[in-house]
């Protein structure tokens, strides 16, 4: 009986004792076994898979621009190195989508993340601003109707592109040189890791452009009513004849302008007034319709060009239809 009382000195069951004797062998032999946990699944945003979809597209159609006027000699003058420029700046922001993508769920850094947002920050700032030098390529060729083709045009457009793409690129290079908000969760804008003086001063940047584009088509659109009425008083023209020609003039340009406000302005406009606080569904929401605009640039200035179809046509089937042979340019090409 004194024996059982030292071998039991807590006093409980034994009973009791044995179960806990082998729970503890149990979890010790447990413990040595090295216990597999089942890795995280990788979840994809919906969003994500779109922007890289449109990226993708981007990329194709704008290829395909670039490449025409590239492999063409006779696509030299400056309205079609302006093209050229327009297609360049979206096919790096539908690659800069892609890589985009790619890093944020395959090798996410700091790093990836600063070059991929400097890339694409660099290539819609390059469309943008390509838009821009259209217009006022435009603007000149019709202001300037006599003198727009000589050496001076060239020089000029030359001068514009090469400061296009030098202020692209300087944007483009403020992340990756410091101005960005990893340190600093607090400054960051709707799309980390940009700070938000860097979107404020890229949305106020564009809200600029696009008011002075305004300004240059109301511009051109009397210019074209003013061509327009000349043609038809010199041709005797009916006065429906010339109401026709001057609206699809007139429309074109709205179209043009309509379009580019309606892709950028959700996105510049919630740039300005949001920060990372918010839910990232409205960021997603104003950016996508953004992309759409450098979907939707090949088709408004590039495939609607002559000279472009013409050389398209020839690289498709190696000739050209006699309906773009003999076109006449209107007015209303503008």
């Amino acid at each position: 009986m004194n024996e059982d009382l030292k071998g039991n000195v807590s006093g409980l069951p034994r009973d009791y004792l044995d179960a806990r004797a082998a729970e503890n062998v149990s979890a010790a032999a447990s413990s040595q076994v090295p216990v597999v946990e089942p890795e995280p699944e990788l979840m994809v945003n919906p969003w994500d898979i779109v922007l890289c979809t449109s990226g993708t597209l981007i990329s194709c159609e704008n290829a395909v621009v670039v490449l025409i006027i590239f492999h063409n000699p006779s696509l030299r003058a400056p309205m079609f190195l302006l093209i050229g420029s327009l297609a360049l700046a979206d096919l790096l922001a539908g690659v800069g989508l892609i890589i985009n993508f790619v890093f944020a769920y395959l090798l996410q850094s700091e790093a990836t993340k600063l070059v991929t947002v400097g890339l694409i920050v660099a290539s819609f700032s390059a469309s943008v601003c390509s838009l821009l030098a259209i217009t006022v390529d435009r603007y000149l060729s019709l202001y300037y109707a006599l003198t727009y083709h000589s050496e001076r045009t060239v020089t000029f457009t030359y001068v514009m592109l090469i400061m296009l793409w030098g202020t692209s690129i300087c944007l483009g290079l403020l992340p990756v040189l410091g101005w960005n908000c990893l340190r600093d969760e607090s400054t960051c804008s709707v799309v980390r890791p940009l700070t938000k003086n860097n979107a404020a001063v890229l949305s106020i940047s564009f809200l600029f452009m696009f008011a002075l584009m305004l300004q240059l088509y109301i511009q051109i659109c009397k210019i074209v009513m003013r061509h327009a009425h000349q043609i038809a008083l010199q041709h005797h023209f009916l006065a429906t004849s010339h109401y026709v020609t001057t609206r699809k003039g007139v429309s074109t340009l709205a179209i043009i302008l309509g379009t580019f406000a309606a892709c950028w302005m959700p996105f510049t406009l919630y740039s300005l007034i949001a920060d990372y606080t918010y839910p990232s569904i409205y960021t997603y929401a104003t950016l996508l319709p953004a992309t759409y605009n450098s979907i939707i640039n090949p088709v408004i200035y590039a495939f609607r060009n002559q000279e472009i179809q013409k050389a398209l046509c020839l690289i498709c089937c190696g000739c050209v239809p006699s309906s773009l042979s003999q076109r006449a340019r209107s007015p209303s090409d503008v």
